[in-house]
């Protein structure tokens, strides 16, 4: 009986790390249109902000480009580039 339970943990633990094996941080830029003031890269920012699993947004005025890196099992790209389109800025990725 004891076996079976200990066989039953092991089991467990090994499909609980496999299920954060698969979850992965992603990085996309962005080319985000209509930023045409110094405030504009402060709004996309924060839209991004907004969607859950982003984990970090680097948004370049001159470039006009946004780096985000996200979680893939929480959030999408598609996600991402409607948030920024929502806020005024459509985008779309670049790598």
């Amino acid at each position: 009986m004891m076996k079976r339970i200990l066989s039953a943990a092991a089991i467990a633990t090994a499909l609980s790390a496999a299920g954060t094996a698969i979850a992965a941080d992603k990085t996309v830029t962005l080319a985000v249109d209509n930023m045409y003031c110094s405030a504009c890269p402060h709004i996309v920012k924060q839209s991004l902000a907004t969607v859950a699993g982003v984990k970090a947004a680097a948004v370049s005025y001159e470039k006009k480009t946004a780096t985000v890196t996200y979680d893939d099992q929480q959030t999408t790209l598609a996600a991402l580039t409607a948030a920024t389109t929502q806020a005024g800025y459509p985008s779309h990725p670049l790598n």
